[in-house]
């Protein structure tokens, strides 16, 4: 299990089965009159009605355990939301409804049908945005420690060559150009299909990076970013596959994102061997076996331990 495929789990759409989206055997809970403080978390306060809406989506999940079980998912889920503030992680609006979108697309939904099963369970489609806004942001907040705390010295490079023989181990180093096909929130539904269209269409027609401002600028809401130099234990998880299996002059697939539809244009490729290129081969290896300790549990459980958490 690599870290990528461990913080996938993560991911909203394994969140829900399809099984139990049918609102069987749901039944709406009565709003409560009162609501008193049940725990509090380094100062941020739980109350007894969040708990009983996180026990009807542990219900819609099919999460054994009631109460108990709602009242330590929120502990973590506030200890999670404090660590993504404290490192300055924001999740765009966008990023969240699309998400959500796609998770009812998945199950053969409108978005107004999820927000009905939702409630019908006594969640609500806010709560579960909320939910889906705090996982995006906690993976990002689990990879950001992970290579903070894995990141390797100058000593410890030169440790690892002469443990491996000697040899400096060398990197493919990508240059990279982002081409963004703007996509309005507001406008999603009638647009995606034609500006996923227009995005094959150009990427058809590449044939150098350069070329691409001539091209783009006869386009209407089109952004060409250059993204310099990446070397490949850096490239983006979401476009690392396909970037990595490119030849000079290739593009990756166009992909439905937060921002519209966009793609990845290889400009240039070439093998790169340095300390600096030996470190992040290094530490790529090392985080592909930590991948196997889940770096998820491990960076809560440090966040549990130091945590002050006060039942009342």
């Amino acid at each position: 299990m690599t870290v990528r495929s461990s913080l996938a789990r993560l991911t909203v759409t394994s969140v829900l089965a399809i099984s139990c989206l049918s609102g069987a055997g749901l039944s709406v809970l009565p709003a409560m009159a009162a609501s008193g403080i049940s725990v509090v978390v380094n100062k941020q306060a739980i109350t007894t009605y969040q708990i009983q809406q996180r026990a009807a989506f542990l219900k819609l999940r099919r999460v054994p355990g009631g109460d108990a079980a709602a009242k330590q998912e929120l502990i973590d889920e506030a200890l999670k939301s404090q660590e993504i503030r404290r490192r300055g992680i924001s999740i765009p609006d966008g990023a969240v409804d699309e998400a959500f979108g796609r998770f009812a697309r998945d199950n053969k939904l409108t978005e107004a049908q999820l927000g009905e099963v939702l409630g019908r369970a006594g969640f609500s489609a806010k709560g579960f945005k909320d939910y889906i806004r705090v996982q995006m942001g906690w993976g990002q907040a689990v990879l950001a420690n992970v290579r903070q705390t894995e990141r390797l010295s100058e000593q410890d490079v030169v440790q690892r060559m002469l443990s491996e023989g000697g040899k400096k181990p060398s990197t493919t180093e990508y240059t990279l150009q982002q081409i963004i096909f703007v996509v309005p929130q507001d406008k999603r539904a009638s647009q995606l299909s034609r500006r996923m269209s227009e995005a094959n269409s150009l990427r058809q027609r590449f044939t150098s990076c350069p070329a691409t401002y001539d091209v783009a600028r006869g386009l209407r809401d089109v952004t060409v970013r250059d993204l310099g130099r990446v070397a490949q234990p850096e490239l983006p998880p979401r476009w690392k596959d396909e970037i990595s299996s490119a030849s000079r002059g290739a593009t990756t697939k166009a992909q439905e994102t937060e921002r519209g539809v966009e793609f990845i244009a290889v400009c240039d490729t070439r093998s790169v061997s340095d300390d600096q290129a030996a470190a992040m081969v290094f530490q790529a290896k090392d985080l592909e076996a930590m991948g196997k300790q889940e770096p998820d549990k491990v960076f809560l459980k440090k966040l549990q331990d130091k945590a002050t958490i006060v039942n009342r």
